[in-house]
């Protein structure tokens, strides 16, 4: 049984890490430009292949469909992202990554490597091997988690008893 004083530290400890080194802007590395989170997050929601609607999209980022069509104009601008009507409804917009979007999206990473290089830096090592060590097992457990939630009618089931609407 997880205390609760082992979660309130963990909710303590996790986001000082984060803010230490998370990416405020994404950055493609051949173009120059700049994203922002928020682009590259829907970057992270879609797909080369299998298409999402853009209103589904919107329904799982909790944002509306004019906002998410404003942030998907400009990824369709600079290439990222195409966009096309439904075969089979006209009414449906559909989404997908193009061979830029799969390449941003495939170099990207939540926390920026340089100020985790600095982080790691303050440790020596034992410390630091400790603390990979318990990052190491704390992913496990997550993939763990992750693999033991069944689907349930497009829902993930969480073990907290809470449900997350898939994409599709």
């Amino acid at each position: 049984m997880t205390s609760s004083g082992d979660i309130a530290l963990f909710l303590r400890l996790y986001p000082q890490i984060y803010l230490a080194c998370h990416r405020r802007h994404v950055r493609d590395e051949r173009t120059r430009r700049t994203l922002s989170l928020n682009q590259a997050s829907i970057l992270d929601h879609l797909d080369s292949v299998e298409p999402i609607s853009l209103d589904a999209l919107a329904k799982h980022m909790e944002v509306t469909a004019s906002t998410m069509s404003l942030n998907v104009d400009r990824l369709e601008r600079d290439g990222y992202v195409s966009r096309r009507r439904d075969d089979r409804d006209a009414r449906r917009v559909e989404l997908r990554l193009t061979a830029a979007g799969t390449r941003l999206k495939q170099q990207q990473n939540v926390l920026e490597p340089e100020l985790v290089g600095a982080l790691l830096k303050r440790l020596k090592g034992l410390d630091r091997a400790k603390a990979l060590e318990g990052l190491g097992l704390l992913a496990g457990a997550a993939n763990q988690m992750i693999a033991d939630q069944p689907v349930d009618g497009g829902r993930w089931r969480y073990s907290t008893g809470k449900t997350k609407r898939s994409l599709r």
